[in-house]
């Protein structure tokens, strides 16, 4: 198992309580950046191969990791595309072992990890079936099935929130990487990494794991920051 981070963007709905920073560099307490404490995390559970693709103020996203083991890569027009640019970027890094792929702004606990390493379905999204009323890109699936998906849905085709990762066979990951090459060669470089996956889902079964009684934060907005640090018993932190 290995894990792809994408961290290449600017974070611009949170951006102005950052003064400038990447939002995967948010000190999360003791001093500790989120993108550290996950690139810890996962080499506590084994993964110890980890790439990442940075972009917006690249050189703070190394500073914050300096000394970790890892597999870098950059996507030079972060300001123009979306994630799926980012992770074609890596797209070297897309082979040989199962993997991991998330975005960088996201926090896990840890026995939240423990639960995503342990699934074996392939491809397999997690989503918190806990937060429907507030969901920001949200799931409908039914039977552990990926039905429909966007900001969009509403009422009863919500069945939770995207986390922000997915996992993936080493025996999936060619067609993932084809499809993405397509899309790229059809200039659809402005949606995410997932879509790649989602438009799978007429043709194959996406999986869905609800893992819903784990925390879990997604650094959009300034309220998903401060639930990091209520979680984690850090007194709230001084923001200019």
């Amino acid at each position: 198992m290995k894990a792809l981070i994408l961290a290449a963007g600017r974070g611009t709905r949170i951006s102005r309580y950052l003064s400038g920073k990447p939002k995967c560099t948010v000190d999360i307490g003791g001093g500790t950046c989120l993108i550290r404490y996950t690139a810890e995390l996962l080499r506590s559970r084994g993964v110890e191969t980890i790439g990442l693709v940075l972009g917006y103020q690249a050189g703070a996203v190394r500073e914050a990791l300096a000394g970790l083991p890892a597999a870098f890569y950059t996507n030079p027009f972060y300001d123009v595309t979306n994630s799926i640019a980012s992770a074609w970027f890596a797209r070297e890094f897309l082979c040989g072992d199962d993997l991991l792929i998330m975005n960088g702004d996201v926090y896990l606990e840890g026995r939240l990890l423990d639960r995503i390493l342990a699934v074996q379905k392939s491809p397999v999204m997690f989503a918190d079936g806990s937060r429907r009323e507030t969901a920001d890109y949200k799931f409908y699936y039914e039977n552990g099935l990926l039905r429909k998906y966007g900001k969009e849905l509403k009422g009863n085709d919500i069945s939770g929130e995207y986390i922000g990762i997915g996992r993936f066979s080493r025996e999936f990951l060619p067609d993932f990487t084809a499809r993405m090459e397509e899309m790229i060669g059809r200039q659809e470089h402005s949606v995410w990494w997932e879509n790649v996956v989602y438009g799978m889902t007429e043709e194959r079964p996406v999986y869905v794991e609800d893992v819903a009684g784990h925390f879990w934060a997604e650094v959009d907005y300034i309220e998903d920051y401060e639930r990091i640090l209520e979680h984690r018993g850090v007194e709230k932190i001084l923001r200019e």
